[in-house]
């Protein structure tokens, strides 16, 4: 499903909103390497004109684990204006990230950046909450624990494919909360 739809940030088409998923922080409060580098391609594609608003989704369900803080901090420190920057604290698992992506933010189309091994799967669930989604590879080096991220993916695969036939219901919805693009 995703054949065709993975492209280089040079390569890639333009969409209204790139969705940066949520991966670790660190105890220091800072991006894991595989965070910083989804964050820092979303912002080589909102440099190149490629996509207008960010859509940060992460994990924000303990009180001192905030993904989401983190990664909107990380694009401020870079010099992104906050006006570009929407923030999704109820993105717990991708699934739930693409389906609140489409019916609370009303985001049409888009771009997700991730690691080439979750691309796959982030592609099939966005097109899947019916998002016209495309890809863009965020690998800018080797992860420590890439093995694990290889393993833990066929799990998470298997878990991707049940929610979308059971349409599951992400743990929070809520009211709509467009993304103005323009």
């Amino acid at each position: 499903m995703a054949e065709g739809k993975i492209f280089s940030v040079a390569d890639s088409p333009s969409a209204s909103v790139v969705i940066v998923p949520g991966a670790s922080v660190l105890s220091s409060g800072k991006p894991s390497d595989i965070l910083a580098d989804r964050l820092s391609t979303a912002i080589d594609l909102y440099e190149a004109g490629k996509v207008k608003k960010f859509l940060l989704s992460g994990d924000h369900g303990q009180v001192n684990y905030n993904e989401v803080e983190t990664m909107g901090q990380y694009l401020l420190d870079q010099g992104i204006s906050a006006d570009d920057i929407v923030l999704d604290h109820a993105g717990f698992d991708t699934y739930d990230t693409m389906v609140r992506a489409r019916e609370i933010f009303q985001v049409d189309s888009a771009v997700v950046v991730t690691q080439e091994f979750h691309l796959p799967r982030a592609i099939y669930l966005g097109r899947a909450a019916g998002l016209d989604i495309t890809g863009v590879v965020a690998d800018k080096k080797t992860y420590v624990k890439m093995s694990y991220f290889i393993f833990r993916e066929y799990f998470a695969r298997v878990k991707a494919v049940l929610d979308v036939w059971t349409q599951a219901a992400p743990k929070y919805l809520g009211e709509p909360l467009p993304i103005n693009v323009d």
